[in-house]
């Protein structure tokens, strides 16, 4: 999923559900020079989204005992 955010950022976040997200990273990524930042945005939105999931099942961990 992470080279899939780095060579079509956009497609990251059309997967993942973000249809509004997608649109403006496309929009973004439609310049040579706004592809690099639109690839670094879907790559951290890629990782916040993972470390939030972790944080919610330690949490649902922590309640459980």
């Amino acid at each position: 999923m992470t080279l899939i955010a780095i060579f079509f950022p956009s497609l990251s976040f059309f997967l993942r559900g973000k249809i509004f997200t997608a649109i403006i990273c496309l929009i973004l990524q439609i310049t040579l020079i706004g592809w690099i930042p639109a690839a670094i945005w879907a790559v951290l939105s890629l990782q916040n989204s993972r470390a939030d999931r972790r944080n919610a099942q330690l949490i649902k961990a922590m309640r459980s005992k």
